[in-house]
């Protein structure tokens, strides 16, 4: 244990009347101060430098002037001097590591672009609109009363979709797409679909050449722009099945190389409603690729009139060159036209105008099956086609509707006792478009 420490007795003070002359040199070794206190009993403390190394006077407060000596106040400990500030050490660079190189001052960071002010998406090209307009009467030059499937199928050629065509037999479908080719100075050509035939008549196979002893490709009719599918639903699934790579990805796989098609490339297949005697009906998944279904209907009497007074005057169906049809377009203005399309704008309330109206089908009591995700953005397109068409670069409620019923009409399938009761396909869309609430 530490023993307490005792502090020493104070000396007393000199008589104020005695004068004490102040040397000149203080003392040599002068006793340290003694602190009037009792000290902590912290022998560390004690025992530190500051506290036991004695006091030097100070030369510069020596005076020949004799004063009294002032009454002593106790001592406080001595407080240590503020040790002088150290130099700073000269930085050696270490021989290992190189010094540092001193980076140039940094440029000012850019200034910020200026924010692009909101644009007005451009208006439909009127030359461009009169020239798939011109269409029209192209086809009218051999084709009479189908002004709606016209259009239907540059709406096709637009959105790069396929077209299902379903009519009685002899009402120019075969035609219509035979002379919509020649307007547009595109290849064209015709499968007529049996039963016997095979996959490979369609795509095309592989070949054995005896001069060379090699295969080599031989491509099928599916290598052109319109390919015309006549009679689709009387051929077996298996070579039904041939078209959906063609028709999805563009392209043909023979012997594990893809092949790609033309540019454009759009299927037109054609059926028969009324004779369904030794046919396969296509899939669901199939219908689905589909992107409108065209219905072509009788001629009114005034437009079968005309129809025979056109045979009557030497009309020839199979020169169509003798009918004055000529190229008013080609590729290169729909690849033109399939640009601005792809700029009409929509609005969000319309995108879910025409989801709504796609969702109702699928809750509808009277449809199995209703229209998929495909057939949303199917409906998506069309619009947008037909509303640069008309002159706009945006689209209307009224284009959901003008389009619903060719582009949706496919994609459902009603229930066995909603056909008993003479429900349709037609009945049912009418009802959906009449109860979805349109945006304002």
């Amino acid at each position: 244990m530490t023993e307490p420490h005792t502090p020493a007795p104070q000396p007393e003070d000199a008589s104020p009347s005695a004068e004490t002359p102040t040397p000149s040199v203080a003392p040599a070794d002068p006793p340290p101060p003694v602190p009037t206190g009792a000290l902590p009993d912290w022998p560390a403390f004690r025992r530190s430098p500051v506290w036991q190394t004695p006091v030097a006077a100070n030369p510069f407060d020596a005076s020949d002037k004799v004063e009294p000596p002032a009454v002593r106040e106790p001592i406080a400990p001595p407080v240590a001097p503020p040790a002088a500030p150290m130099p700073p050490a000269p930085v050696v660079p270490s021989p290992a590591q190189p010094p540092a190189p001193t980076s140039p001052p940094m440029a000012p960071p850019p200034a910020a672009p200026p924010t692009p002010a909101a644009t007005t998406p451009p208006n439909p090209s009127p030359e461009l609109r009169r020239s798939l307009g011109a269409l029209r009467t192209e086809v009218g030059k051999a084709v009479v009363g189908q002004d709606a499937a016209v259009t239907g199928l540059v709406i096709a050629l637009l959105c790069r979709g396929h077209v299902l065509l379903e009519g009685v037999p002899g009402v120019a479908k075969t035609l219509l797409v035979r002379t919509l080719a020649a307007a547009l100075d595109l290849g064209t050509k015709r499968i007529q679909f049996t039963p016997d035939l095979m996959p490979g008549d369609v795509t095309g196979s592989l070949v054995y050449d005896a001069r060379t002893a090699q295969f080599s490709f031989r491509e099928g009719p599916v290598f052109t722009n319109l390919l015309l599918a006549d009679e689709i639903n009387r051929t077996p699934p298996k070579t039904q099945a041939s078209l959906l790579e063609a028709m999805e990805e563009r392209q043909v796989s023979v012997d594990g190389k893809a092949r790609p098609l033309p540019d454009p490339f759009i299927v037109i297949a054609t059926q028969n409603p009324v004779e369904y005697e030794g046919t396969y009906p296509l899939p669901e998944a199939q219908l689905d690729r589909f992107l409108l279904k065209l219905t072509l209907p009788i001629p009114q009497r005034d437009q079968e009139i005309e129809v025979l007074a056109r045979h009557a005057a030497g009309f020839d169906p199979r020169d169509l060159a003798a009918a004055g049809v000529r190229p008013v377009a080609g590729a290169r203005d729909l690849a033109r036209a399939r640009a601005e399309v792809g700029q009409v704008q929509i609005a969000r309330d319309v995108m879910g105008y025409a989801v709504d109206v796609c969702r109702a089908t699928r809750t509808s009591p009277s449809l199995s099956l209703g229209v998929s995700p495909r057939g949303a953005t199917a409906l998506l397109a069309t619009s947008r086609a037909w509303a640069w068409l008309s002159g706009r670069a945006f689209v209307t409620p009224d284009d959901i509707k003008a389009l619903a019923h060719p582009t949706l009409r496919h994609r459902v399938q009603l229930r066995a006792e909603a056909e008993l009761e003479g429900v349709t396909a037609e009945s049912v869309l009418d009802t959906v478009l009449a109860t979805v609430p349109v945006p304002r």
